[in-house]
């Protein structure tokens, strides 16, 4: 290009000849050009400062030891992703460190014998191939489907629309979870059920209705047959209850979401017997205060308030 350049040829000829954009050549042009003495371009010259700028943007910033301690921390005591943990650092404005980064620093602690990979969500987990089939389950006509959900249950601009499921422990154990996800914030409750039953599953969410201090407006149930007594709920709180399709997880994808955390402390065919509705709430807590990349990295209870202000002030 220097020598083009010497016969005195533009950029738009040298970019045609070389078959580069006129602005790929004007930016080269630019950037090696000798400033300080005739502002000719080199191509000796622009080889030098281009080697150098790749040596220099390889010099990696190493970050201190007490930060990584404090990732570890939360890596272990807080069961955070490196995404959120990378956000939430950010927010704080404690440091800059990409989640790549930190998940660096995990495989170097597998490569080094550690057990650190294991407090990741996915650590322990195999891909599994998906099969559904038809819908093996008890079908209950004349149920209210999703599709009939109000409009302002999609936008999710208002708390007060929640999803629910049962979780369930061990093969063959009577005991479950229910769980219930507010779509527009991502708070969660969760319940311990002694039986997967239609009036397990009624007492334990009419107890969270009426004790929690949350909103309730809509609840849209998954398709098993413990939710088969949805109208005697309804009737008792005045909460509408609705139906997602059989097979699409992703119309209660905030409540299959919470279910794939929650799996991180209680991973399937684990007992959950001995579980206690203390250790519920605990959990729910856990996950609660957890800071979630949808939100900016604020937690439910911060998205909750903050939500519940934008609301009062517009009354």
């Amino acid at each position: 290009m220097g020598v083009l350049r010497g016969h005195g040829l533009g950029v738009r000829a040298i970019g045609r000849m070389l078959g580069r954009a006129p602005s790929t050549i004007s930016r080269e042009v630019a950037r090696n050009r000798c400033h300080a003495t005739d502002g000719a371009y080199r191509p000796s010259k622009a080889q030098e400062r281009t080697n150098g700028r790749r040596r220099r943007s390889r010099q990696v910033k190493h970050h201190s030891p007490e930060l990584y301690a404090e990732i570890e921390a939360m890596l272990r005591c807080e069961q955070w992703s490196p995404e959120q943990i990378a956000g939430e650092l950010a927010k704080a404005g404690a440091a800059r460190i990409s989640a790549m980064t930190i998940y660096r620093y995990v495989q170097a602690d597998v490569r080094a014998g550690g057990t650190l990979k294991r407090e990741l969500r996915h650590g322990r987990k195999r891909r599994r191939k998906r099969t559904p089939g038809l819908e093996k389950r008890g079908r209950l006509q004349g149920k209210p489907m999703i599709d009939s959900r109000p409009e302002a249950v999609e936008r999710r601009d208002e708390p007060g629309h929640w999803e629910g499921d049962t979780v369930m422990g061990a093969t063959g154990e009577r005991a479950c979870l229910l769980t219930l996800v507010e779509r527009s914030t991502g708070l969660a409750l969760v319940a311990k059920l002694a039986h997967r039953t239609t009036t397990a599953v009624n007492r334990a969410a009419l107890h969270l209705i009426r004790t929690s201090g949350l909103p309730f407006q809509t609840i849209t149930w998954d398709n098993g047959t413990e939710f088969h007594g949805y109208r005697a709920l309804d009737e008792a709180t005045g909460v509408q209850s609705y139906f997602a399709y059989p097979h699409r997880p992703w119309q209660r994808g905030s409540n299959e979401n919470f279910n794939g955390l929650l799996r991180q402390y209680i991973p399937k065919r684990t007992s959950v017997a001995r579980i206690r509705q203390s250790d519920c709430d605990a959990l729910a807590h856990k996950l609660n205060t957890r800071p979630r990349k949808r939100y900016g990295y604020h937690t439910p209870i911060e998205r909750y308030e903050q939500l519940r202000r934008v609301l009062h002030l517009g009354c």
